[in-house]
């Protein structure tokens, strides 16, 4: 059954029938309100296909009801509602915020301490900083498709993680505990990639039984047999869902557990984050001992905390688990322990550029139900000849013996002051080849970088094509990726006498 405060947003706000379930198991339609007789048709289509081939012939999960959860009360669905129709005939701008009914309950133990400093962006619920300001610049919420008041902050956020060292807060990531005497054994089942052993963590993606990407998650071997589990903010239901439904299915003897409310996150990244964070703990965290990959539990400051090396920047970095209501003095310390070191914070929007000049793939844009793990490039986190017959498997060997017929690639382009967002047209010889999936600017080259899909035999490093944005056709040219090399990878070179690669 759906929490009530969720039908009745679905009602009342969605622009399409929601269908509950997951590929391969529809569940209920719900009637709604406005233009629903309009839809119809095209939902009755989707649903049947769905109950027909398995699953349904395109990604559906705007219109899946598991979006929301209990923050979703009645009072944010009538401010919801009537912002809704208040905007029904307005200009959408890329970034877009919507304002009525938050903050919701689901705010992360920094939300007072940071919402005076940053912009918040809405994320399942929570809010989540996009950008900082310093003082004297424009701190309100400008919408426009073209560069605007987050542009320069947002620059310096970015120089801040590559030269120094910044916190960001990830408390909205979905995160799951999984344990039991058959854990492993399921989640070999769920994953295309292998269990990382006890102590490591590692990138794994759930596929659909047609080989497409259901969800990408970290995947943490925290001790023999439990694992935490974390995927985006939006994706926290539409995985969780899907695991638990694989474990009645099978029968797998396993807890499964959401603890995403109670869990905050701090992400420390940048060349200075060993240092900070090294007197705030007496754990070695030299790179020979605590390694990329490794997770460990510590303390840091004296608060308990999951310590992940990993960081979505590409750059030294760290995720640190903890109870929410350690968020404050957690951040305190770190930010006070790496004054002589000049942190400061960053935000999400910083985190896309970083992470697209790293080449790093970002569900629901670069892959979802509309594209195989082989077309979006993740071949290295898919692992074909591992003994489990994970889902989606068999369809993925049949896939790769036709072939492909496009692939993602990594482009740049010289605009004037519009970036790429997604979903722009990439035009070849006067005809639209393909699509990107989302983009930014690179302050590290200052010029745009995108994702896009493009047919496999214009793929080629060193192809050229156009991007339309805003009416405009704007050249642009494949490169090889990543833009720029990881913290690993540079470190890696480093040592065996390299060269570093930006």
């Amino acid at each position: 059954m759906l929490r009530p405060g969720a039908q009745l947003l679905r009602g009342l706000l969605l622009r399409s029938c929601p269908l509950q379930g997951s590929p391969g198991r529809p569940r209920s339609v719900c009637g709604r309100e406005g233009y629903g007789i309009i839809h119809a048709g095209g939902v009755g289509k989707y649903l049947s296909d769905w109950i027909l081939h398995g699953e349904p012939p395109f990604d559906l999960i705007e219109l899946d009801p598991n979006r929301y959860g209990k923050w979703t009360t009645t009072q944010y669905t009538e401010a919801k509602a009537r912002e809704s129709y208040g905007f029904n005939n307005i200009v959408g701008y890329p970034k877009e915020e919507r304002f009525a009914g938050r903050p919701t309950q689901r705010v992360s133990g920094l939300y007072q301490r940071l919402e005076s400093k940053c912009s918040m962006g809405f994320h399942a619920g929570w809010e989540q900083p996009h950008w900082f300001y310093k003082p004297g610049q424009d701190t309100q919420y400008r919408p426009s498709f073209r560069r605007t008041n987050w542009f320069e902050p947002v620059g310096s956020e970015y120089k801040q993680v590559m030269q120094r060292v910044a916190v960001t807060d990830l408390s909205p990531f979905g995160k799951f505990n999984i344990k039991g005497q058959d854990s492993i054994r399921l989640l070999d089942h769920l994953f295309a990639n292998v269990i990382p052993k006890v102590g490591f963590t590692n990138i794994s993606h759930m596929l659909t039984p047609k080989g497409r990407v259901y969800a990408e998650l970290t995947v943490s071997h925290q001790s023999p047999g439990e694992f935490l589990l974390i995927t985006g903010s939006g994706s926290e239901l539409h995985d969780l869902r899907w695991i638990e439904e694989e474990a009645v299915k099978g029968g797998y003897d396993v807890e499964i557990k959401n603890i995403t409310d109670e869990l905050g996150v701090l992400g420390v990244a940048g060349p200075q984050a060993r240092k900070v964070l090294q007197k705030l703990t007496s754990e070695d965290l030299s790179d020979d001992v605590f390694k990329f990959l490794q997770t460990k539990s510590l303390k840091v400051s004296n608060i308990p905390v999951t310590a992940i090396r990993i960081s979505y920047t590409g750059e030294l970095g760290w995720e640190l688990y903890h109870r929410r209501e350690d968020s404050v003095a957690l951040y305190d310390a770190i930010m006070n322990a790496g004054q002589e070191e000049g942190i400061d914070n960053f935000g999400t929007y910083a985190m896309n550029a970083l992470r697209l000049e790293k080449a790093f793939r970002a569900w629901g844009l670069e892959m979802n139900c509309d594209t195989n793990p082989l077309e979006a490039g993740l071949e290295y986190f898919v692992k074909l000849n591992k003994p489990a017959d994970f889902i989606g498997k068999q369809a993925l060997k049949q896939i790769k013996a036709k072939g492909l017929k496009r692939r993602l690639v990594c482009l740049t382009l010289a605009t004037d002051d519009v970036d790429p967002e997604g979903n722009e047209s990439i035009w070849y010889n006067g005809k639209v080849v393909g699509n990107t999936t989302s983009g930014s600017y690179s302050y590290s080259i200052q010029k745009s970088l995108a994702f896009a899909y493009v047919p496999v035999q214009l793929s080629e490093v060193g192809q050229q094509v156009e991007v339309e944005l805003l009416g405009k056709n704007y050249p642009a040219v494949i490169i090889q990726e990543p833009l720029v090399l990881t913290e690993p990878t540079r470190n890696r070179l480093q040592k065996k006498g390299g060269k570093d690669k930006t």
